[in-house]
């Protein structure tokens, strides 16, 4: 049976390559697996994406950032994530919805009530099976940044704005515990692994 598994974190984190990781185990395993990403996945969702990671700061207000994000994640989700669902296949995605309720309904102050009614006019009640959220102190995750090189929009913000999605985040797993599975992401990359492996 299909399943729709989510990735979330701060900056840093480690998401992507824990959903490599996880993808490669289902493989392994005999399941039919495709990764993708949000903002992006699909080529109208990728087009929205450049709009919005990359330029000045204040480029867009909270309020068109989840207008964006949600024009993207429409597209993503009908032409690539509920197909490949009803094809039978597992979906594991960098991002999805939670993170446009922390990064603009919580550390751009957005608020959530927006988000609601923008994410029921525009997917109903579609959700993620299960959610991963990748947890470790702010500090360590900017330093992670700082070593990569290139930096998008986000990381770019200061320090309080990555402490309010750290907080988010944590809300949010607090807030739905039954989708909803916290893992200390400053545990070598093989023990994250096999704690989400567990907790799948």
């Amino acid at each position: 049976m299909s399943k729709f598994i989510t990735f979330e974190g701060g900056e840093g984190c480690g998401k992507s390559t824990q959903v490599e990781l996880l993808a490669e185990h289902l493989r392994r395993i005999g399941h039919r697996v495709i990764t993708t990403r949000e903002p992006g996945g699909t080529e109208g969702a990728e087009e929205i994406r450049e709009l919005l990671i990359h330029g000045d700061k204040e480029k867009w207000d909270g309020k068109q950032e989840v207008l964006l994000n949600f024009a993207a994640r429409m597209d993503h989700v009908n032409n690539l994530i509920k197909p490949a669902l009803e094809r039978g296949e597992w979906v594991i995605c960098d991002r999805f919805f939670d993170s446009t309720y922390v990064y603009q309904g919580i550390a751009q102050g957005v608020g959530s009530e927006y988000i609601d009614i923008i994410r029921e006019a525009s997917m109903g009640g579609f959700a993620p099976d299960k959610t991963f959220i990748l947890d470790m102190e702010v500090k360590e995750s900017l330093d992670r940044v700082n070593s990569r090189g290139e930096q998008n929009r986000y990381d770019e913000m200061d320090v309080e704005f990555h402490q309010k999605i750290r907080a988010g985040f944590l809300k949010i797993a607090q807030d739905n515990p039954e989708r909803c599975v916290v893992i200390n992401a400053l545990q070598d990359i093989k023990k994250v692994h096999e704690e989400i492996v567990e907790k799948l």
